[in-house]
């Protein structure tokens, strides 16, 4: 026994009183027995402790030990019919006589299979407050979990038949981990061991080898079945990294546990980016598989294997690259889900035929899209918007979506083909004949349903969007092709600003360094700045005088931002992107303030274009000491003649800011912290540019 669970032993154990408490908890919540951790911190609760104290005692993360006891209090109050919270903990189990508590025989066992709605939640009782932002996985007890029939009866009956591989896929927030949160729960309450292995967990620095890997692989599985470390006494070099696997497995781990085990892969597709590693990974597990039709031993092992597929797209695969076990799609919601979902978000209007109907119109726009719908019912439980308004806003920048919408175009843009394709379908709404990979990664990415190779659009959200977005690229594509030069001039002065790293790694950076801020939450800004009305000064003046000012221009903006500033992006040609850690929102303003101000006293003005000046300053960038006196020089040279450009609000460049600042936490992430930015920044430009706008919705 591990010096943890000893101590939650003694603990349990301190007095009859908790004793008692647990034997009525165990009446109470029958079909699911608590773990040690829920033990811990109902004991602690009833006790008076907070959670930071918890944490202190038992190694946890305070954060983690919160979450368990939201969690615990959410069963409670879902068995006990009445709300119950750490505060009331004590108020509300002390007047339960042992005559109510009810008791097990005559309790039936509740399926998994079960529809949520059967429980004791009453959707009435749910208040705005209680609704959360729908983000990761839902909650095993979760009121808002829908069942999808068959979906969970198959799943549940598969994880039955020994040497079971089940794969899970679909595209992001499907309710894939959702699904497999509760075949895990149901494998346990069966008696078997479970092991829930995700590669999100991973450092990249495991995908090296595939001995390193390998060995990771089995370290974590061996500890998360509480068995001692053996790996160096089957582990041969000699032998190579896969049989040495396979060996460990079937003469070590599956030999010390008498149970089946289920072996839960999450984000499988993060191994798929590493092909040195899937090569060999993916027919290991294959080889497995077949090993369990004939060799009792392997029959124990389940396997069940989750993946979005939105990975083929960057992987430019041609086909799916696991075909093998049962495969599990995850069908949409119908309309009677949908209105089920809505009753349960405490919306009383959708239970009525007229309701009905109005949620019609939400089925047709997201195509009974689990994420979409969950977000859009959030929303309106929120009370500040209408159903109407949020579809006449869907496929807009302004849009609820517009986050997930963006998501999905940056995949497509990765591969020219599909934009040419999902021209095709968003064209019609006839069946279209698409070439076979097309069709394939567009299904994939769930943007469309397919009839053998005939596709059509999955919902009318993508229709619009889309439609849109490849109109507007048709048309810069054509500007592209008359200024081609001087746009590939520009790309190379681009890619010549070291100082500044590209948008992909600013996103990977904010997004892997969010799990380490999680543990020390402290305030992050980020803000976002574009600068305003920039093509028009480049289509007059030319790409050289364009590139002259776009120096000054960085270069001023990292002067004020070089002390402060954990990473700064240049992307877009005229867009820029700062990470500021422990900053706060009044901070971060004064900031972009400063920033403002200092690139409107630069007065590059608007000038017409005039070859011997664009010559001088080319002059002056060649041979001026750029950090001492070209800022000057340039300043000094341009803003002399006065604008000659008519409508625009500013005699010279300025710059629009868009602000957003959160604590990191486990309610949001760093997508929705640029994504908050995003929306500061149109804000700004809709107001008029030239000007700072903060997105206090995170803070």
């Amino acid at each position: 026994m591990t010096k943890r669970k000893i101590l939650y032993v003694n603990i349990l154990n301190e007095s009859l009183a908790v004793e008692q408490l647990l034997k009525n908890i165990g009446r109470i919540l029958q079909h699911k027995p608590l773990d040690s951790i829920q033990q811990f911190v109902l004991c602690q609760s009833w006790q008076g402790k907070t959670y930071s104290e918890m944490a202190k005692e038992s190694g946890y993360g305070s954060d983690y030990i919160k979450q368990v006891g939201s969690q615990l209090w959410l069963e409670l109050s879902e068995a006990l019919g009445e709300k119950v919270t750490k505060k009331n903990l004590y108020i509300v189990l002390s007047k339960l006589d042992q005559d109510e508590i009810p008791q097990e025989e005559n309790q039936p066992q509740q399926k998994f299979t079960e529809d949520i709605k059967a429980e004791k939640t009453s959707p009435d009782l749910v208040t705005v407050s209680e609704i959360k932002f729908p983000n990761g996985p839902m909650p095993l007890n979760s009121y808002l979990y829908i069942n999808r029939p068959p979906l969970e009866e198959l799943v549940c009956s598969e994880i039955m038949q020994p040497g079971c591989l089940m794969r899970i896929k679909a595209p992001r927030k499907t309710g894939k981990s959702s699904l497999l949160n509760r075949i895990i729960a149901h494998a346990k309450g069966q008696g078997y061991q479970a092991v829930c292995l995700d590669f999100q967990e991973a450092d990249e620095a495991v995908f090296v080898s595939l001995d390193k890997f390998l060995r990771w692989f089995c370290i974590n599985i061996t500890r998360q079945l509480n068995l001692a470390l053996n790996l160096d006494d089957y582990w041969d070099a000699e032998m190579g990294s896969k049989v040495s696997c396979k060996i460990y497995f079937e003469a070590y781990l599956l030999e010390q546990i008498d149970s089946p085990i289920v072996l839960a892969l999450n984000e499988v597709n993060l191994v798929f980016e590493h092909p040195n590693i899937a090569q060999d990974f993916l027919p290991m597990l294959r080889f497995w598989h077949e090993q369990s039709k004939q060799d009792k031993t392997w029959q124990k092992l389940r396997l069940v294997v989750v993946h979005t597929t939105e990975i083929y797209i960057p992987l430019k695969l041609n086909q799916s690259p696991f075909n093998v076990g049962v495969t599990v799609p995850l069908p949409p919601f119908s309309l009677k889900q949908v209105q089920n979902l809505a009753e349960r978000y405490g919306l009383s209007w959708a239970a009525s035929e007229s309701g009905a109907q109005r949620l019609t119109a939400l089925q047709a726009m997201v195509g009974g899209h689990p994420y979409l719908t969950s977000l859009a019912l959030y929303h309106l439980r929120q009370g500040k918007m209408t159903l109407e308004k949020l579809l006449e806003t869907a496929s807009t920048p302004v849009g609820i979506y517009s986050q997930h919408l963006r998501e999905l175009l940056s995949l497509l843009q990765a591969e020219p083909k599909l934009i040419s394709a999902m021209q095709q379908v968003v064209s019609t709404t006839r069946l279209n004949q698409l070439d076979a990979i097309a069709a394939y990664k567009l299904e994939s990415m769930g943007l469309v349903k397919l009839d053998s190779d005939r596709a059509t659009i999955r919902c009318e959200l993508y229709r619009l969007y889309f439609s849109q977005e490849i109109l507007k690229q048709n048309d810069a594509h054509q500007t592209l092709l008359l200024e081609e030069q001087p746009q590939q001039a520009l790309i190379r002065y681009d890619n010549a600003l070291g100082k500044f790293v590209n948008l992909h790694y600013f996103k990977k950076y904010l997004e892997t360094e969010w799990q380490n801020w999680l543990t020390n939450p402290s305030l992050l800004s980020v803000i976002l700045c574009e600068i305003d009305y920039f093509k028009f000064y480049s289509d007059t003046h030319g790409y050289q005088a364009a590139n002259i000012s776009l120096q000054l221009i960085s270069n001023t903006i990292y002067e004020c931002l070089k002390y402060q500033a954990t990473l700064i992006a240049h992307y877009d040609e005229t867009k820029f992107a700062v990470i500021l850690p422990q900053i706060d929102a009044c901070g971060a303003v004064g900031i972009a303030e400063n920033i403002r101000e200092r690139i409107k006293e630069l007065a590059i003005a608007h000038i017409d274009p005039n070859p011997e000046v664009s010559s001088q300053l080319q002059r002056i960038f060649d041979y001026v000491d750029i950090k001492n006196k070209m800022w000057y020089v340039a300043r000094n040279a341009i803003a002399q003649t006065k604008s000659q450009f008519d409508g625009i609000p500013s005699n010279g460049l300025t710059v629009s800011l868009g602000i957003a600042t959160a604590t990191p936490n486990y309610q949001n992430t760093s997508a929705m912290l640029i994504a908050a930015a995003e929306e500061a920044l149109f804000q700004a430009k809709r107001k008029g540019r030239n000007c700072v706008i903060i997105n206090s919705a995170l803070s």
